[in-house]
């Protein structure tokens, strides 16, 4: 029998709580992705694939209300923007469903099956965290460890972590055990795990796909 995860078990974040540096310091999940605010898109893309949607943000709370999912934001633990584990300490603390996804608001076009595949390896390992697996230019697979599936009972371990300096993703899943899941089978998009850190490459990303329009 082929173990899984139900997918209305899984609440979904979209991680939008950065200060946007390298973009100029603007809001990232506001900036515009085929006419669309990112967050909005990840939001859409991310619907099909989880029970719950969750958006974490710490600025411009009356834009992303709109946006159709819950907003949370951090909390004073860890300070101001202290990074991915502080929206995903938050997200874990508002989930109501026993599991938790999260993807950041920069990355579009991440797969449209990446949370099934990920519940999978999860249920099937026995594992604490799965982590996707996307492909470098050269072939070589990546961990993309801000693309994390997990329990909700790693809330404990993730205060711990973080109460004694710890900022990484990879470094605190590493402590427990861990699934990589990989997307470089025949058909998975190459580009899926492409995130966009500034405009211009965002700019670049929107031309990437102007002759073939993904879908949200």
């Amino acid at each position: 029998m082929t173990l899984s995860i139900p997918l209305a078990s899984i609440t979904g974040v979209v991680l939008a709580g950065g200060r946007g540096t390298r973009m100029g310091g603007v809001d990232k999940g506001l900036q515009l992705f085929r006419g669309q605010p990112l967050a909005q898109w990840t939001l859409n893309r991310l619907a099909p694939q989880v029970g719950t949607l969750l958006v974490n943000a710490n600025r411009n709370l009356e834009h992303y209300a709109t946006l159709g999912a819950k907003v949370c934001t951090d909390g004073t633990e860890l300070g101001d923007y202290a990074g991915p584990l502080a929206g995903v300490m938050t997200a874990l603390a508002h989930c109501t469903t026993p599991y938790l996804v999260t993807v950041p608001c920069d990355t579009p076009l991440f797969p449209h099956d990446l949370v099934p595949r990920m519940a999978a390896a999860l249920a099937q390992q026995q594992a604490d965290f799965a982590v996707a697996s996307g492909p470098e230019e050269d072939g070589t697979l990546r961990a993309q460890p801000v693309f994390c599936l997990m329990h909700t009972r790693v809330l404990n371990s993730l205060r711990q972590f973080t109460a004694v300096g710890g900022r990484k993703v990879d470094a605190w899943t590493a402590q427990h055990v861990t699934v990589q899941v990989p997307f470089n089978l025949p058909g998975d998009d190459a580009c899926s795990f492409f995130n966009a850190n500034t405009l211009a490459e965002l700019q670049r990303l929107d031309c990437d796909t102007q002759t073939s329009p993904p879908r949200p």
